[in-house]
């Protein structure tokens, strides 16, 4: 009757100090990096690819990652609005994918100088917006990727 005793002490002990299991939640940085896409959102031939590396730059970064696809007809103007949104909320990093989406940030960019901007395949018209070429994948992975470690960084 000892030994059980003994054996259920034992066993209480080791159950109330074995260390807590890693969280379940991931821990993010007060920041995010937001995707600006055509009305298919992030299953668009044009947002898909960066859609990935922003979630696989998420991973490593830390950097919490969205998306607001533009709803409505697709024209500068009503992209320039969604633009704004997104530079009006907690995004650090917008990137914009599709046609109206890149003419919106690039009319829009000079209004929202302390927000960084990429257009993936347009132009960078402001000091604050840096085009990439949408053509090679790994190329576009990997500048996206230090984009939203930068924006961790910086965060940080």
């Amino acid at each position: 009757m000892a030994a059980l005793g003994l054996l259920l002490v034992a066993a209480t002990a080791v159950w109330m100090l074995w260390p807590d299991p890693e969280p379940r939640q991931r821990e993010y940085l007060n920041v995010t990096a937001c995707l600006l896409t055509d009305r298919s959102g992030i299953s668009g031939d044009s947002a898909k690819p960066v859609w990935a590396a922003m979630q696989e730059a998420s991973v490593s970064s830390r950097v919490k990652v969205q998306y607001l696809a533009v709803n409505g007809p697709q024209t500068v103007d009503n992209a320039r609005s969604h633009v704004a949104s997104l530079a009006g909320s907690q995004c650090g990093l917008v990137i914009a994918a599709g046609p109206a989406q890149i003419d919106a940030v690039v009319a829009a960019a000079p209004s929202f100088p302390q927000v960084r901007f990429i257009t993936v395949g347009g132009s960078a018209a402001a000091a604050n917006v840096t085009a990439i070429d949408a053509k090679d994948a790994g190329a576009l992975r990997n500048i996206l990727k230090q984009e939203v470690i930068a924006l961790a960084d910086a965060a940080s």
